[in-house]
């Protein structure tokens, strides 16, 4: 099953699903569990489950098996690599965030434009000047930037980061950035997730 087959609302919930899935300790789970950790419909749980093909039976779904359909259906059963730029407080920050370890995604490399906080910052992972963006970006095979740069500046960055042949961004940057369609970008405000947050209070 291709990932484009699949509707973005479909893609969310399968995503919240493989969370839960792996956290479960059953061998199995059915409709009725899910509908009680999540709040959908059973109807909804079903239709989701039916676009990754047959994987029903009378005594629900092998929790293992269903992990691994969604895995491939969103194309998260391949590791992909990813870089981080901006190397201020956020972007220095994610360098070390242990938890990509234990993912399918592998933190390749930093860039800055500022060559000293490149060359004094200690790191996991090689980091370099901004200028060698396009090299190191198609020689490593990555296809993931993290834009952690100021407001400013985050357009031009990803442009850059676009030409150098990255498919997807995450902008931690507060301003919507202009790409093409072909890029998928996810924006992170956390001063509109504060206000999302409030809103249900």
């Amino acid at each position: 099953m291709k990932n484009l087959e699949i509707s973005a609302p479909t893609k969310k919930r399968l995503l919240y699903l493989l969370k839960i899935l792996e956290k479960s300790e059953s061998i199995s789970i059915t409709s009725s569990r899910i509908e009680e950790e999540t709040g959908w419909s059973r109807d909804t749980v079903r239709k989701d489950i039916s676009a990754l093909g047959g994987l029903g039976s009378a005594n629900g779904y092998e929790t293992e098996h269903l992990s691994s359909a969604i895995r491939k259906a969103l194309g998260l059963d391949k590791r992909r690599r990813l870089c981080i730029v901006g190397l201020g407080r956020l972007g220095s920050a994610y360098l070390n965030f242990g938890a990509l370890n234990s993912s399918e995604f592998e933190l390749a490399a930093g860039f800055d434009t500022n060559v000293n906080r490149v060359e004094i910052l200690s790191s996991p992972v090689p980091l370099y000047p901004a200028y060698k963006m396009s090299e190191i970006i198609e020689r490593l095979s990555i296809n993931i930037g993290l834009l952690c740069v100021p407001e400013a500046q985050a357009q031009s960055a990803a442009e850059k980061l676009i030409r150098s042949g990255i498919c997807g961004i995450v902008n931690f940057a507060p301003v919507v950035l202009k790409t093409p369609p072909s890029i998928a970008v996810r924006n992170v405000f956390v001063i509109d997730e504060l206000r999302t947050l409030a809103a249900f209070l």
